[in-house]
C-alpha cells in the first residue's frame, strides 16, 4: 500500500506531494521537448521566460553528454518539498537516458491558490 504524501506547512523536509506530481512532470516533460518557455500551456503553472528556459537548457548542455527523460516513477523517491513560510520549495531530481538519475533538478517554487488549488513556479535547472 502507498502512502499518500501530503502538502505540510510545518519546518520539515518531506516527499513531494501526491498532488503536485502530474504538474511537475508536466514541467520536465516541457523541459525534456525543448519549448521555447518551459511550462508555458500548461495550466497553473508561471512559465519560465525565454531567458530563463535557454540557461536551463544551458545547464543541461554543459552537464555532459546528457539527455534528459520524462521523470520515472523513482523520481518520487528522492525529490523533496519544503514549506518556505508562504509558499513551498521542491526540488525535482532529473533523469538521464545515460545514467537514470542524474545530479541535476529542477528547483521549483509552489503556492497555494484559493481558486485552483496550487500555482507553479519553475524557477531554475542546477547541480545542488
Amino acid at each position: 500500500m502507498v502512502e499518500v504524501v501530503v502538502p505540510l506547512k510545518d519546518d520539515v523536509q518531506t516527499a513531494v506531494p501526491h498532488v503536485w506530481r502530474d504538474a511537475l512532470a508536466a514541467i520536465v516533460d516541457s523541459l525534456v521537448q525543448g519549448d521555447a518557455r518551459i511550462g508555458q500551456g500548461i495550466a497553473n503553472v508561471e512559465p519560465v521566460s525565454e531567458e530563463r528556459s535557454n540557461l536551463c537548457r544551458e545547464i543541461v548542455a554543459n552537464y555532459g553528454s546528457a539527455t534528459l527523460i520524462r521523470l520515472p516513477e523513482a523520481t518520487w523517491n528522492s525529490s523533496v518539498a519544503r514549506w518556505q513560510g508562504d509558499r513551498w520549495d521542491c526540488l525535482v531530481d532529473l533523469w538521464t537516458a545515460e545514467d537514470g538519475r542524474s545530479d541535476l533538478v529542477l528547483e521549483l517554487a509552489v503556492f497555494e491558490d484559493r481558486e485552483t488549488g496550487f500555482h507553479y513556479r519553475p524557477q531554475l535547472v542546477y547541480v545542488p
